[in-house]
């Protein structure tokens, strides 16, 4: 490709990612003109709740949809190469197969039983991170071949990815701005999960609010994946040490936040899990919301203790810092959201 049509079409993916989409209509323009950047055969594209990185929505090309579930299974549950989360911290935030594996892609688990019988060959992931945290990932496929990914290639994916984290971060914080005016379901969901992520159970409102989340899931899934995501996650067997509760926070279809919450249970001589889907609450989307709009970590601290109600006294004493200092952060807040005081702060954040 050119240098000067290469230029341009980056130059097109800046504009798009500061253009104010909502995220999933800036999810497919951006994968399009990625596209147009470099080949690609299937892909997969997800949001994360970038403090414990659980997909929030997700969207799957064939033949990578009807595989779903073995993704998950092998993301969350075995070593491999290029994990996701390994990738949200990694120095380097972009990796293809062929890369981590020096060529040999059957040293992975992922291509021997997930991708190969599928027809594809390399694989280029990536963790979009913008302002220091993760946003979402990217994951695209080449068909089978000798060759995949080159050199060149991987370093223009890895130049756009910020691009489209913020594009990402942008939308998410449009999304907090949305009025939440519908009606949302009357009590929370309750789903049970069997060993298999298969539905044991659900009450009334579940459908409800399953209907509220965004994006579509494969046909062999009971419900969306950011709940199967959350429940894998808690129920595969974890590298790092047992994980008892994991919540994600996504944003409504239809306004507002909600909080998908997985946990254990134990009985009857079989592990299963519990998802609770309900409206997220201020302190839950509070962080999220505040990372979203680009504020910094100290700023951040201090947002998230006006959010508690805490007096200038108490957040001084809390974070160790001056009164001066507490106001000039608390300026630069304000500014960020466009408000005069604590008041309309909080206000502009519970909205």
């Amino acid at each position: 490709m050119r240098a000067a049509s290469r230029a341009w079409k980056v130059a097109e993916l800046e504009r798009l990612a500061t253009s104010g989409l909502d995220v999933a209509a800036f999810q497919t323009q951006a994968l399009r003109r990625l596209r147009s950047l470099v080949s690609v055969d299937a892909a997969f594209f997800a949001t994360v709740d970038p403090e414990t990185l659980l997909f929030t929505s997700a969207s799957s090309e064939a033949p990578l949809l009807e595989a779903a579930s073995l993704f998950l299974d092998n993301e969350f549950g075995c070593e491999d190469f290029n994990k996701f989360a390994s990738l949200a911290r990694a120095a380097d935030p972009v990796s293809s197969l062929d890369a981590a594996t020096r060529g040999d892609r059957a040293d992975s688990t992922r291509f021997r039983e997930v991708m190969a019988p599928l027809g594809l060959g390399d694989e280029l992931r990536v963790a979009l991170r913008s302002r220091g945290q993760c946003w979402g990932v990217l994951c695209l496929h080449r068909a089978a071949a000798a060759t995949g990914f080159d050199h060149d290639e991987i370093g223009l994916v890895r130049r756009v990815a910020p691009l489209l984290a913020d594009g990402i971060r942008r939308g998410m914080a449009m999304a907090a701005a949305t009025r939440d005016d519908h009606v949302p379901p009357d009590g929370a969901g309750v789903i049970v999960l069997g060993p298999d992520l298969s539905v044991v159970s659900i009450n009334a409102p579940a459908d409800g609010w399953l209907d509220d989340i965004a994006g579509e899931w494969p046909s062999t899934f009971d419900v969306p994946v950011p709940v199967i995501a959350a429940a894998a996650r808690v129920i595969a067997p974890d590298l790092d040490g047992p994980v008892e509760s994991v919540v994600a926070r996504l944003p409504s279809k239809r306004g507002g936040w909600i909080s998908v919450q997985a946990s254990r249970l134990r009985g009857r001589g079989r592990e299963e899990v519990v998802v609770v889907v309900q409206p997220a609450t201020t302190q839950e989307v509070g962080s999220l919301v505040l990372a979203a709009h680009g504020l910094t970590p100290a700023q951040q601290r201090v947002a998230a203790l006006v959010l508690q109600g805490r007096s200038t006294a108490e957040i001084v004493t809390t974070l160790h810092i001056s009164t001066n200092t507490l106001q000039e952060h608390l300026r630069a807040v304000f500014d960020r959201f466009g408000v005069g005081s604590r008041r309309e702060l909080v206000a502009a954040l519970m909205g």
